[in-house]
């Protein structure tokens, strides 16, 4: 039947194929999210707790920019000179600018 459940997940996972099978056509994309998963549960855990530091507005704060220490941590990019670079000239640029910002793209730039 159209309406069952088995049918909704049929139509759910044809509708994302694409995006399923993606990593046949790059290899170099991981198929398991484990390595991703473990490396933020500390940040994901230490969320909730961050909520309550400070201010309503400290704890989302505090969990991006753990969240972007975690990230250079998984690059082996040095946190200190990461933000070191990135940080000084920030309020200057546009908005459109802020991709080559990222961790990922910081380390490739600065390799």
């Amino acid at each position: 039947m159209p309406s069952s459940a088995l049918s909704k997940a049929c139509q759910y996972t044809v509708t994302l194929w694409k995006k399923l099978t993606r990593f046949l056509e790059h290899p170099e994309l991981e198929l398991s999210t484990n390595l991703a998963e473990n490396s933020m549960r500390p940040v994901a855990l230490g969320r909730k707790n961050w909520i309550h530091i400070g201010s309503p507005q400290a704890g989302p704060k505090v969990a991006a920019i753990l969240s972007v220490v975690e990230s250079c941590r998984r690059l082996q990019a040095p946190v200190r000179d990461y933000f070191s670079a990135i940080l000084p000239g920030l309020a200057d640029l546009p908005i459109q600018r802020l991709p080559d910002l990222t961790p990922a793209a910081w380390a490739v730039q600065s390799s």
